[in-house]
């Protein structure tokens, strides 16, 4: 039986590419574009689903495959933008992208494909899965999440929230790819959104201006801007939700020298609490407690040693889980620097513990060399260079110093 796998297609380049691979390897592919966005919810943003609806048809007959649209509207406005917005509201900092891969693409999507009779559904996430034996189809033994071979575009920290059984049914054909062979297999292929640009801003939205988008919900609720080395105020706020910790841009005041990041939001007097210099020891922080804490591959116990980074692309931070207690765990920076500018609500990935230094210098040597690797030669053979397992995930629930 020739598995069939359903392909979310978002009318850009990687998911496009994602499909034609499947298809040149002989699966039955179905297109999928996933609609979940309305004006009706009373949120407007320059949302190009009509554009994208458009391009997935076309790439779907250009590759000779099934394209269908399936509607989530209503689902991701409970799911995901009344979470989005509480979250703001209450002075975190959420990413609205991770909780979307977890309950709308690999949940909804997942289970209605598998309703139709898909085998796997698979997407154009930069990451892999593979098994302990290193064979993506494989059964036996226990299948992981690693990173990316494009270090520059691995998406693990989008998919920290991914269960066991998710993985086991999800498919990432460019994993063992960079970007710029992406693109060369896209124009190779004759896809018709070769050149599109790749997208940006909240999942499913779009490119938006998210204090924009936020304003809409939740107003302003103006307050006192402090210096920390002062307690002087330098200026006004519009509201605390507008800011995260270790912002730079945007915050209103400017210095003639160093800049300004934010270092605090006090949430009881409504004050927005801001320090000189992205080293400040302000925004540095030794140990941070993580909740809602999520494997993906085994059990974390205590005194593990971890690396972490809380932010996409982030090159991780090695630490030890000092203490588990529930669902949570405390986690102690390995580093003289610590975790820099941890913020409440941040999504916190845990990798294997590895020499991520070594791994990245290999890495960029392979990235660096003078002869593309082209997309008809067996990337697999390049699956040893930086490749991370990701373990799990958590969210930030407090830092010390």
């Amino acid at each position: 039986m020739i598995p069939r796998i359903y392909v979310a297609l978002s009318g850009g380049v990687d998911s496009a590419v994602a499909a034609a691979l499947l298809k040149r390897q002989g699966y039955e592919v179905v297109g999928v574009y996933m609609k979940n966005w309305a004006d009706d919810f009373g949120i407007s943003a320059d949302c190009p689903w009509e554009k994208d609806v458009e391009d997935v048809k076309k790439v779907a007959e250009h590759l000779g495959i099934e394209w269908k649209v399936f509607n989530f509207e209503k689902e991701y406005k409970e799911r995901i933008l009344d979470y989005f917005f509480a979250e703001y509201k209450a002075g975190r900092t959420p990413n609205p992208d991770i909780l979307c891969n977890n309950l709308i693409k690999f949940d909804l999507f997942a289970q209605r494909a598998f309703a139709e009779g898909a085998t796997h559904i698979a997407t154009g996430h930069y990451a892999r899965r593979q098994s302990s034996q290193g064979f993506p189809w494989e059964t036996q033994g226990e299948l992981g999440l690693f990173t990316a071979l494009d270090p520059q575009k691995d998406q693990c920290y989008f998919l920290q929230r991914l269960s066991s059984d998710q993985l086991n049914r999800a498919l990432f054909p460019l994993g063992g790819y960079y970007k710029q062979e992406v693109r060369a297999m896209a124009l190779d292929l004759g896809l018709p959104n070769a050149q599109k640009k790749d997208s940006q801003g909240i999942c499913f939205i779009g490119d938006i201006d998210v204090r924009d988008f936020i304003r809409q919900h939740l107003s302003n609720n103006p307050g006192n801007i402090i210096e920390s080395e002062s307690g002087r105020v330098v200026g006004k706020h519009q509201g605390l939700w507008f800011y995260t910790i270790g912002q730079r841009q945007g915050i209103g005041v400017s210095s003639p020298d160093i800049p300004y990041y934010v270092v605090e939001k006090r949430k009881e007097t409504n004050e927005l609490v801001i320090a000189k210099g992205r080293e400040n020891k302000l925004l540095r922080k030794q140990k941070l407690t993580l909740g809602a804490l999520h494997s993906i591959s085994g059990q974390f116990h205590e005194g593990q040693a971890v690396q972490v980074s809380l932010r996409y692309r982030e090159n991780p931070i090695p630490a030890v889980i000092e203490e588990i207690n529930n669902s949570n765990a405390v986690i102690v920076s390995q580093s003289n620097k610590g975790f820099w500018a941890p913020a409440l609500g941040q999504g916190g990935l845990f990798y294997k513990n590895e020499n991520v230094d070594k791994l990245a210098e290999k890495s960029d040597v392979e990235k660096n060399s003078d002869v593309l690797y082209k997309y008809f030669t067996d990337s697999g053979t390049r699956s040893r260079v930086r490749c991370l397992q990701v373990l799990g995930s958590g969210v930030v629930e407090g830092a010390n110093e």
